[in-house]
């Protein structure tokens, strides 16, 4: 189940679309390296090995990034996973396989670098143009020649050299400063809900995983 919470906290919002860059480079290195090194020596059993580390590691990381999710953009994302069944590993890794989330999760963490580029280049343009235009009447007369020049020092189509002429440009900023907020919540939102769409269960998954615990509680009723 999501939290019915539709605004993701706007610090929380912040924090989450930086991390997503470095997290998704570290998620495509990993995925990238271990994927094709496994498929590459599969035939020799020792790929067998790296795609199990592969799906270990994505099942766990996915299990993270739900928390973390929840910890800064407050949507909670149930797991999508039924228990696995007991008794051979041979069985259990099957049902690993066989589950489509362990797809989603590996689907995810395959998308995030380019999200994670998009997310970061966009909230860094924004408010790097906010804060440049609205701290403009304080910094400009530590530029070289005590102004400001835009778009070039060469040939400027614009100069700002007082505080007067720097005032509107502020308040332009102040704008902008309002846009980025709305950006970076929007960008949250956004990833929120493609996180609970890949993390999460689906209306057949949920079903199943209804059925699985009235039957096992028909069991235990039986044993008891």
């Amino acid at each position: 189940m999501v939290s019915e919470r539709r605004d993701p906290p706007f610090g929380g919002s912040v924090v989450f679309l930086l991390m997503n860059l470095p997290l998704g480079v570290l998620a495509f290195g990993f995925l990238t390296a271990f994927v094709s090194a496994g498929a590459g020596t599969a035939v020799v059993w020792v790929g067998v090995g790296l795609l199990a580390v592969v799906v270990l590691a994505v099942r766990g990381a996915a299990r993270l990034e739900r928390a973390r999710v929840y910890a800064l953009l407050d949507r909670y994302i149930d797991l999508p996973y039924l228990p696995l069944p007991a008794g051979k590993q041979a069985a259990r890794w099957k049902a690993r396989l066989k589950d489509p989330s362990t797809w989603r999760d590996l689907t995810y963490f395959a998308l995030l670098f380019p999200v994670g580029l998009v997310e970061f280049v966009l909230v860094t343009t924004f408010w790097a143009t906010s804060l440049a235009l609205v701290g403009l009447p304080v910094y400009f007369r530590w530029l070289p020649g005590g102004e400001y020049r835009f778009p070039d020092w060469e040939v400027p189509w614009l100069t700002v050299d007082s505080t007067v002429e720097a005032l509107p440009w502020a308040a332009l900023g102040v704008l902008f400063v309002a846009l980025s907020v709305a950006l970076t919540k929007a960008l949250a939102g956004t990833h929120a809900r493609l996180a609970s769409a890949l993390l999460g269960p689906t209306v057949a998954q949920r079903r199943r995983m209804e059925r699985w615990w009235e039957d096992a509680e028909e069991k235990n009723l039986v044993a008891g």
